[in-house]
């Protein structure tokens, strides 16, 4: 029977040997950052789980495959690992933007070269981090801090637009009586022009003050499919005219969330309007309910199979005064977005080349 003899020193080594090779396999497996090993010749080592899940990947089929092929699909100037990453280029704290399919990721990435103990390259690794809700966070205080300040200014001045708008209504309605009577349809029409625009700037300024100084909010127990069906009509009715066909996917058995009744009605009227006005050339609307994985939320996703948003577009919609209608205040969705963080849920937007999904998410009970 062969006997063996292992010094002390080389039984310490493959000791912590063994120990960080469980470290690193239990760290690519649960930690919370994308981790990518590259070797030298620019294959992809090893990758942690959390970053396929981001980057859309099946890990066995992309290991020890060369980066260029992974990345084969994207352009050069958006794939997330460059080749002079070989090269000793260093990465601090670098923002990317990566969309998975509809979801998009907001990554701050550092990487850096791996050598050994001469001092020869042997790799590199790329980490990120998901900072995703940092980033919308951030957002949106910037959003709120926008509206608080046009609030201010429409507080103060909404009633001295309103004033003499009330007056310049009122001489105009007796103007249309006095054409009518005498058969002068020309004139007639000028007067149904103005009134059109005295209503459009009256819509504006109260919209302006529900930014500023939303009315009091009535928070109670409602059911979210109720509400749905409760517009359905109006937006069967919207649908038909732009000869939009519509779906609605009910969910069976949500529970009730904690909201405003009414104003989620003007929510998800306002964000049903602009998926139909999106699809041109008709298409197709979807309503789908669902409830949170955590079962925090109740989630109304509204779809449209439109051209979708441009991605140079869609960091701005929730933005006042921003709009791509030619008769758009760019109102609408900043007040949507109010009132829905208002009752303590928010709104999200994903839109990848075609077609566009809201997500409006309600707190449940």
């Amino acid at each position: 029977m062969p006997h063996y003899l292992f010094l002390l020193d080389d039984l310490e080594e493959m000791s912590e040997q063994n120990l960080l090779q469980r470290f690193s396999g239990t760290f690519l497996r649960d930690v919370n950052l994308g981790v990518l090993l590259i070797d030298t010749e620019f294959r992809l080592v090893d990758i942690s789980d959390m970053a396929c899940r981001v980057l859309g990947f099946h890990k066995e089929s992309i290991l020890f495959k060369r980066i260029e092929d992974i990345f084969a699909s994207i352009p050069p100037e958006h794939r997330l690992v460059e080749r002079t990453l070989l090269d000793g280029r260093i990465v601090r704290n670098h923002a990317v933007s990566w969309m998975n399919n509809q979801e998009r990721y907001e990554l701050l990435l550092d990487s850096n070269l791996l050598r050994d103990n001469e001092d020869q390259i042997v790799g590199a690794y790329i980490i990120f981090k998901d900072v995703t809700n940092l980033r919308s966070l951030e957002a949106q205080v910037q959003r709120s801090d926008r509206l608080a300040m046009i609030g201010q200014i429409a507080a103060g001045t909404a009633h001295e637009i309103r004033n003499p708008l009330t007056s310049i209504k009122g001489f105009l309605q007796v103007l249309k009586k006095t054409f009518e009577s005498k058969d002068m349809a020309k004139e007639q029409g000028y007067i149904d022009v103005m009134l059109d625009e005295i209503n459009r700037v009256n819509e504006l300024v109260n919209e302006f003050l529900l930014l500023g100084k939303p009315k009091n909010v009535l928070l109670q127990k409602i059911d979210v499919s109720t509400v749905i069906k409760g517009i359905l009509p109006i937006i069967n009715n919207e649908a038909i005219l732009h000869k939009v066909h519509m779906n609605y996917e009910e969910s069976s058995g949500l529970p009730p969330v904690i909201a405003d009744q009414e104003l989620l009605k003007q929510v998800f009227l306002n964000i049903c309007k602009n998926g139909i006005e999106a699809l041109t050339d008709g298409g197709t609307l979807t309503i789908v309910e669902k409830l949170d994985p955590d079962g925090r939320f109740v989630n109304i996703e509204v779809h449209d199979t439109g051209p979708g948003i441009p991605v140079y577009v869609i960091d701005k919609i929730f933005d006042p005064f921003f709009t791509t209608k030619e008769e758009g205040t760019g109102l609408g969705l900043s007040v949507c977005q109010r009132i829905i963080h208002d009752m303590g849920g928010h709104i999200r937007v994903s839109s990848k080349g075609y077609g566009t999904t809201f997500t409006v998410s309600i707190p449940c009970i």
